[in-house]
């Protein structure tokens, strides 16, 4: 039987948890773009709110990190962890201010390839909000990291994608310039979330 001296206190795994649900909501509203006749100010605003609420539970985990004598894990790795889920939300919310910002929405559609990237981000959040509550017994997350970082490949795929679209012609400059950064933003979000899921694997193997 292996025994460990770490505390097994629930209060880092809640904050990790709590900003990943809030990757879940984040991806949630960017799909609202979607919905014909969206509000789409509504949605750059919740983004934003749900942003700042990011930024609360990083600044939580970092004070608790400073306040605690031992904690659950390596120090850095939570730094680090707390740190690239708050990345994530970054680019999340950039995305929806971006569109609405830029007026992008207003155009008859977006291209396909965006929805994907979306779809695929959606799947992302989902998969980290499901795996963070087991770092707490440190099982079941091979699978987790493993499709993270298929998901990635798949928004690199899109991403890739849609910067032929963007270049074919389809669009005028202008608009091509306002795409051209939503999408860094959207690739930047599937990078982040495989970073999530790699700092996650070496956590996992530095504690088995």
């Amino acid at each position: 039987m292996r025994f460990s001296f770490r505390p097994t206190e629930g209060a880092f795994y809640e904050l990790f948890t709590r900003a990943a649900q809030n990757h879940v909501r984040g991806t949630e509203l960017l799909n609202e773009l979607a919905l014909p006749g969206v509000d789409v100010q509504s949605v750059s605003e919740r983004l934003t709110e749900v942003e700042h609420d990011s930024d609360q539970i990083t600044h939580e985990l970092y004070k608790k990190i400073n306040s605690s004598f031992i904690t659950p894990f390596d120090r850095e790795d939570i730094y680090r962890l707390g740190s690239q889920l708050d990345d994530v939300m970054d680019h999340l919310e950039a995305v929806g201010n971006l569109l609405y910002l830029y007026g992008l929405t207003k155009l008859p559609s977006l291209p396909r390839e965006m929805h994907e990237l979306i779809a695929v981000l959606d799947e992302q959040a989902k998969l980290t909000a499901d795996a963070m509550p087991r770092l707490k017994t440190m099982k079941a997350l091979e699978d987790y990291w493993i499709e993270c970082n298929r998901l990635e490949n798949n928004g690199d795929r899109a991403y890739r994608m849609l910067l032929v679209r963007l270049f074919s012609g389809e669009y005028d400059a202008l608009t091509v310039l306002k795409m051209k950064e939503v999408a860094d933003e959207l690739e930047a979000a599937c990078d982040a979330f495989e970073h999530v899921a790699n700092t996650v694997e070496t956590i996992a193997v530095k504690e088995s």
